[in-house]
């Protein structure tokens, strides 16, 4: 497996020779330039290639026995199974060759979506959430989907604080532990569902292209279950966004995605944020040196709509 680059991210020009052949024959046109966009918090491979005539594409690519190739090629599965209208970008191709995989996806031309309140943005965004979600997923979607289990149903974190509260701990969780416990116990029976579910919803996993407006992008965490889960990942994001706890929660309380089950969406934004908060004690992974202090600053977030909803 390839060293990694100080900067934690895999580049074009680690990319073996047989393989980058591979790509500009597949695509039909040299690569001149590779970008990788601000954000995220993987380790491959993951650049806007631009090629010689012109035309942009995104691709991922990874040591065939890479962790994160599995992901990958979960994704491109998944671009290709979803119905049509999706808010997703298309799959272009999967491609192989010494020891490497790389899965090359439409590109899309715009910035992330703004989150703060005085944009329209996130309005849009919990249209496409409820047209995502007001339907179950389509049986071609569930096949591709199920390749990979989801990791929802397992998150959590408050039994184990519980046990040994850390003396860092916000006096606001600190104060209802137990209860956010056993909302995190009660999580996993409520976790399944037939929707389709992106899996890791954020601002940077999103674009709001000039032709088709805000588009979901990395896949690689898609699966299917309840309505919920990818609008009460977004509303912690939207607080770091600037939007009030009390508004957020209050959102949930309305959106057909949350408003259907509250008991699962309250639960499973107390797994979450569970997930957060002991995770954000650890050492930071290679190649993510952000990972720990974003997870810090949702976790507060998710804990301030928590206190609101259970109010």
């Amino acid at each position: 497996m390839s060293v990694l680059p100080p900067a934690g991210r895999l580049r074009w020009t680690d990319v073996p020779a047989p393989l980058r052949t591979r790509l500009e024959n597949a695509l039909g046109s040299p690569v001149t330039d590779a970008v990788t966009p601000a954000g995220g918090f993987g380790h491959q491979l993951a650049a806007a290639l631009t090629l010689a005539d012109g035309r942009r594409f995104f691709v991922k690519a990874a040591p065939t026995d890479d962790p994160l190739t599995a992901a990958n090629i979960h994704e491109g599965a998944v671009l290709n199974s979803l119905p049509p209208g999706a808010p997703a970008p298309d799959l272009v191709g999967v491609h192989h060759a010494a020891d490497w995989s790389a899965v090359v996806i439409a590109h899309l031309d715009g910035p992330h979506p703004d989150l703060s309140p005085h944009s329209s943005d996130p309005g849009q965004i919990w249209a496409l959430l409820d047209k995502v979600t007001s339907s179950p997923a389509p049986p071609h979607y569930t096949a591709a989907a199920a390749s990979t289990p989801s990791g929802a149903a397992g998150l959590h974190g408050w039994a184990i604080l519980l046990a040994n509260p850390p003396g860092d701990l916000d006096p606001a969780a600190r104060h209802r532990l137990h209860e956010l416990a056993e909302l995190e116990t009660a999580w996993p029976e409520l976790a399944h569902g037939d929707r389709i579910v992106h899996g890791d919803l954020r601002a940077d996993n999103m674009v709001r292209d000039r032709d088709r407006g805000v588009t979901f992008v990395d896949w690689a965490h898609a699966t299917t279950g309840p309505a919920c889960i990818d609008a009460v990942s977004l509303a912690p994001q939207l607080v770091l966004a600037g939007h009030t706890p009390q508004d957020i929660a209050l959102l949930l309380d309305e959106h057909p995605a949350t408003a259907t089950d509250p008991l699962a969406s309250t639960a499973f934004l107390a797994a979450l944020t569970g997930h957060w908060h002991r995770n954000a004690r650890r050492p930071a992974p290679p190649g993510a040196p952000g990972l720990r202090a974003y997870q810090h600053r949702a976790a507060a977030a998710g804990l301030a709509i928590l206190g609101h909803r259970l109010n």
